[in-house]
């Protein structure tokens, strides 16, 4: 196995990972929008959030973005149409994943105003930029 394929699988790992927080919080979020501030559950809902955005989204989405830019330079697609599809879905991904800390840090100051109808929403769109990823990645449509 060369370190091309080493990368690789590692990126494709650390995008597994930053994807399963991505649609994991969102419904933590569902589900916390439904508890009393400051009950018990809102506060284990805080500590699950907390967790799960510090301990595994972070540096999920830090080593996809490290391992995606050394795979750039290998593959040679910055030319590639495709690719410039594929990267704007994934820097709105990492816009995604902002807001979610944005959400996280609101309901930690049980300042949330968002309703469990908007993150249920919200929780739609790592898989629509998902989807076009990877038609992009395997397709090369153009």
């Amino acid at each position: 196995m060369d370190l091309f394929s080493i990368i690789k699988s590692l990126h494709v790992i650390s995008v597994i990972a930053w994807m399963a927080g991505l649609f994991y919080l969102p419904r933590l979020f569902v589900y916390h929008c439904q508890v009393a501030t400051g009950s018990e559950a809102s506060e284990k809902f805080k500590v699950m959030e907390r967790r799960l955005l510090r301990a595994i989204m972070n540096p999920a989405m830090i080593a996809s973005w490290v391992f995606g830019g050394y795979l750039i330079h290998g593959a040679g697609a910055l030319s590639q149409p495709w690719f410039h599809v594929k990267l704007l879905c994934v820097v709105l991904m990492t816009a995604a994943h902002m807001m979610l800390a944005k959400y996280r840090r609101q309901f930690e100051y049980d300042a949330n105003t968002k309703s469990e109808k908007f993150y249920r929403f919200f929780n739609e769109v790592p898989t629509v930029l998902m989807v076009i990823i990877i038609f992009m990645v395997i397709g090369k449509p153009f």
